[in-house]
């Protein structure tokens, strides 16, 4: 297992569709511990291969420090299969640091993929086990926080960006 680095936007491959996984083998099983291990390392709740540079269709969720009656969950090419309700809630994104904005999501989901020993689990959420596996979701179809809030706040996060990497140039 390995922590490894979690790509940061506007890094190309945030923006790509993740491809679907043929194959389950060791290696993709060895992708899911290093997501594991990243994930719990960096204090997130969710994350999708593409974060870490791999663009394939697996993500890793674990709301139970939000949620307790929730547990750690690897899914290999999940699909919404059903949602309802609307809510709004507040999100970060470890890919998008320093971002923390409202964003509008379904209520409940049920999500259909494969574990990773090869079995096709079927999984409702509500509430944030419900958002974060839609933020993940996203991600594997190359679509970020910032698409979800308006024009100007991603011009402002935008604008911050530029001045942070000014401020790094300079002697």
């Amino acid at each position: 297992m390995a922590v490894l680095e979690i790509l940061k936007y506007p890094h190309p491959i945030l923006r790509k569709r993740s491809e679907t996984v043929t194959r389950i083998d060791g290696e993709v099983k060895k992708l899911i511990e290093d997501m594991r291990e990243t994930m719990y390392h960096a204090g997130g709740i969710g994350l999708a291969a593409c974060q870490i540079g791999v663009p394939q269709r697996v993500i890793v969720l674990d709301v139970s420090p939000m949620d307790p009656q929730y547990s750690y969950v690897a899914l290999i090419n999940p699909e919404v299969i059903s949602e309802e309700g609307e809510v709004d809630h507040e999100e970060g994104c470890l890919s998008v640091p320093d971002c923390l904005e409202k964003v509008k999501r379904k209520e409940r989901v049920s999500v259909r993929g494969l574990s990773p020993q090869g079995r096709e689990i079927e999984m409702k959420g509500e509430g944030i086990l419900a958002i974060a596996l839609q933020h993940e979701m996203d991600h594997l179809n190359g679509i970020l926080i910032l698409d979800r809030v308006s024009r100007l706040k991603r011009e402002i996060y935008r604008n911050k960006l530029k001045k942070e990497k000014r401020k790094e140039e300079r002697p």
